[in-house]
């Protein structure tokens, strides 16, 4: 069985792995996909957007820019026992190959401070000439969580969530994978509209929170 590390992925050989099925939704679709900002997220999330607009975010380095304009927001939408985490391992075992890597952010369940499976992973795009394409890396990362969740409560479809970020701009997918127990599991992904990190920032967060109301109301469904 073939192991492929999230950084190897390409288009080509996902779709050796899996059948990909890759489609655009109506924005109108993601704009119902939100929860309203309370009061005190408001001010905090305007107290991150000043700071971001006097800053030079196409040339702060990939960890600066995480700390400043990604993980904050992160946390606005930590609810409960979920949380936002850096540097996320992951790690699947399909029936014809294996995933594994470190996603660069995630939101998820924290049981006596350990991370539990995550359901929305975050990948930073990487810069320079060979960095691997941020799209495909996320489609594993988010095919490593939906087995790990698979696994811990096994159902005909799994859904995930993810977003990656190139600077301060975030696109959303959202994701099922079926078939999973299969030689050949199928993966149906829908993409969001591209989010300004500070003139959408709102819109940003009022989805991470629908994210995380949605695998709340799953948890406490049974």
């Amino acid at each position: 069985m073939d192991t492929y590390t999230f950084s190897q992925l390409s288009e080509e050989t996902l779709k050796t792995l899996v059948t990909l099925n890759e489609k655009d939704i109506a924005p109108a679709e993601w704009e119902k996909m939100q929860v309203a900002l309370t009061a005190e997220e408001s001010r905090r999330l305007d107290d991150i957007k000043a700071t971001l607009r006097h800053r030079h975010l196409v040339v702060m380095n990939e960890t600066t820019l995480w700390a400043r304009a990604i993980y904050p927001m992160l946390m606005l939408a930590e609810q409960g026992h979920i949380q936002a985490w850096s540097g996320v391992p992951l790690k699947a075992s399909y029936l014809t190959f294996e995933l594994e890597g470190e996603a660069d952010g995630a939101l998820a369940p924290a049981i006596g401070g350990r991370i539990r499976p995550p359901y929305l992973i975050v990948n930073e795009a990487k810069r320079g000439i060979q960095a691997p394409d941020p799209q495909f890396q996320l489609y594993g990362e988010m095919l490593a969580a939906a087995w790990l969740n698979w696994e811990k409560k096994p159902k005909p479809e799994q859904e995930i969530f993810g977003c990656y970020t190139v600077n301060d701009s975030w696109t959303f997918v959202r994701g099922v994978v079926s078939d999973i127990e299969t030689d050949k599991p199928t993966f149906t992904i829908e993409f969001s509209p591209v989010y300004n990190g500070i003139w959408d920032a709102e819109q940003i967060v009022q989805l991470l929170k629908f994210i995380v109301a949605k695998h709340l109301e799953e948890i406490n469904s049974g």
